[in-house]
């Protein structure tokens, strides 16, 4: 069944599965409208970018009001999804458990304790004085003022609060996202890898402390390309535009015209747009487009909780050294560099995909990649993967083989040449597929061991 599946879809799979489907949704939405300027302290940017992948609040509430008294009615939809993310840990309840006093008043004692009653019912360590159990677990931090526990809580003070609760609870209950992940090392250098999935939800957020201590003390991070960077997005613009007058009309076959057509109503947009864009950039930002909205996020959102974007960001707010295998340049080289007829067929692949969807569509598909990724079940995410190289074609080759080699190249200057400890993040199947960037390195002598033993 799954590779019946995989043999009808995989142009739009694999697309989903690239590092630049995350690139031009983001592009577009800010292109459509003026940037707002959130206001927030600067203090606070990482926690807030931390909790944001957590989906236990909207990041428009950045834009007004965010420094200011929270409303009753945005504090309640804060600790309502706090409580349904703790929740769905499905943690063992504590059976002498008696909640502490509330007032609802909103001051930011009184959010302390609803935070507490909320992991009070587990069975964890929480001891039974609210104000000590959030002060000891740097949950609940001071000023010069002091804790200022009868004060009003601003929006982003309960926010903050909320994040730090969060990601404590996960570390007490030592649970969160594990990844598949590896390491492989030498005498002096200690290479962490991990497989990303390129789009995400907030179910896959917080992360195990493993993992993240492993980012942590890395001395740089490794990607294949960093999508942050703007001249980057500028070639891929560039790049993926017809010029000289040229449209997609007379690039592809009347056919796959008439299916684009046919998308572009379905979906409400502007042929005149699409018929600027050559067939590999469709094909990437289609394959998001066809996605149902299960999730209950746009392609956008789901870029932007993608694996690669969280750490490209951690790295940014640490000023943590950001190193690419490959860069957007030479991705987006790779996919111009493709013959027009293998770029119109994973256009028509997507659009067929589209208009006539099989049984199990990209959303079903990607929710078991999430589910494997999540509990670091690397052999299950690898069959998901294996599927891929039933069918052999110029585009499925461009995707891997000569990159993974490369990628392994770059990873074994590293512990040839340098010292100390890198976090590396690439996507998933260059890890998993037969001949992958594992491969090179054990080719090569190394001993590439599993992360979690």
């Amino acid at each position: 069944m799954m590779k019946k599946i995989m043999k009808r879809t995989s142009a739009a799979l694999l697309g989903a599965s690239l590092m630049l489907t995350a690139v031009m949704p983001a592009v577009r939405a800010e292109e459509q409208s003026p940037p707002l300027v959130p206001l927030i302290s600067d203090w606070a940017i990482e926690t807030l970018n931390e909790g944001e992948k957590y989906g236990i609040y909207p990041t428009d509430w950045y834009y007004k009001g965010f420094l200011q008294e929270i409303p009753v009615e945005k504090v309640n939809e804060l600790l309502a999804l706090t409580e349904k993310k703790i929740a769905s840990l499905g943690l063992k309840e504590n059976k002498q458990y008696k909640p502490v006093s509330v007032k609802n008043d909103n001051t930011r004692g009184d959010i302390v304790n609803r935070l507490y009653n909320i992991v009070a019912r587990y069975d964890l360590p929480v001891g039974t004085d609210a104000v000590q159990f959030m002060k000891e677990h740097n949950i609940l931090q001071g000023s010069k003022n002091g804790l200022q526990l009868e004060k009003k809580a601003t929006t982003q003070q309960a926010v903050l609060l909320a994040v730090r609760f969060i990601k404590n609870t996960y570390e007490l209950a030592e649970q969160g996202s594990k990844g598949v992940a590896w390491v492989v090392e030498d005498e002096d250098t200690l290479v962490y890898l991990l497989g990303s999935i390129h789009l995400g939800t907030p179910d896959l957020y917080p992360f195990n402390k493993k993992l993240m201590t492993a980012f942590e003390e890395a001395d740089a991070l490794l990607v294949e390309a960093n999508i942050l960077d703007t001249k980057g997005l500028e070639y891929y613009s560039e790049k993926a535009m017809y010029s000289d007058g040229l449209t997609l009309k007379d690039a592809v076959a009347p056919e796959t015209y008439a299916k684009l057509e046919k998308v572009a109503a379905l979906y409400d947009l502007p042929m005149e747009e699409l018929a600027l864009q050559k067939p590999w950039m469709l094909s990437n930002t289609l394959s998001l487009l066809a996605m149902d909205d299960s999730y209950g996020m746009t392609p956008q959102e789901m870029a932007m909780h993608g694996i690669d974007i969280y750490f490209l960001l951690n790295a940014q707010l640490k000023q943590k050294p950001v190193i690419e295998l490959e860069g957007t340049k030479a991705q987006v080289d790779m996919f111009d560099g493709l013959s027009p007829e293998a770029q119109e067929q994973s256009l028509v692949a997507v659009l067929d995909s589209i208009l006539t969807p099989s049984g199990e569509n990209q959303s079903e598909f990607l929710g078991e990649w999430f589910t494997s990724w999540k509990q670091g079940e690397v052999e299950n995410f690898a069959k998901s993967f294996r599927a891929m190289e039933g069918e052999s074609s110029e585009y499925n080759e461009m995707l891997f083989g000569l990159r993974d080699e490369q990628m392994a190249k770059k990873i074994m200057n590293l512990l040839k040449e340098k010292k100390g400890t890198y976090f590396v993040v690439v996507g998933s199947g260059h890890f998993l597929i037969e001949k992958s960037v594992r491969y090179h390195l054990e080719k090569n002598g190394y001993e590439v061991k599993p992360f979690y033993q």
